[in-house]
């Protein structure tokens, strides 16, 4: 099968978009984790490490699931690639 102009582009898209959330997810998971003892200030009434282990890692990584499910189903509209319904 011969990939296209537009087929590459696609996937092109689809891989930036991964590398970025990988990398915000890289950042949540590990960079933040490490620098927690360092980062001692009040967050919601609770040391902003101890925020983060319990709650606020997991919500970061809620919204990037969603906000990778919804720029990928713009983006098979619009390259044409949806699973919509047959007509």
């Amino acid at each position: 099968m011969q990939l296209t102009e537009k087929h590459r582009e696609y996937w092109s898209k689809n891989l930036r978009i991964t590398a970025i959330l990988l990398f915000i997810w890289f950042l949540v998971t590990f960079v933040l984790c490490y620098y927690a003892r360092e980062l001692q200030f009040n967050f919601f009434g609770w040391t902003f490490a101890f925020y983060m282990a319990a709650q606020g890692s997991l919500i970061i990584y809620v919204i990037i699931i969603w906000y990778y499910a919804r720029y990928m189903n713009a983006l098979d509209i619009q390259y044409d690639v949806h699973e919509g319904e047959e007509d």
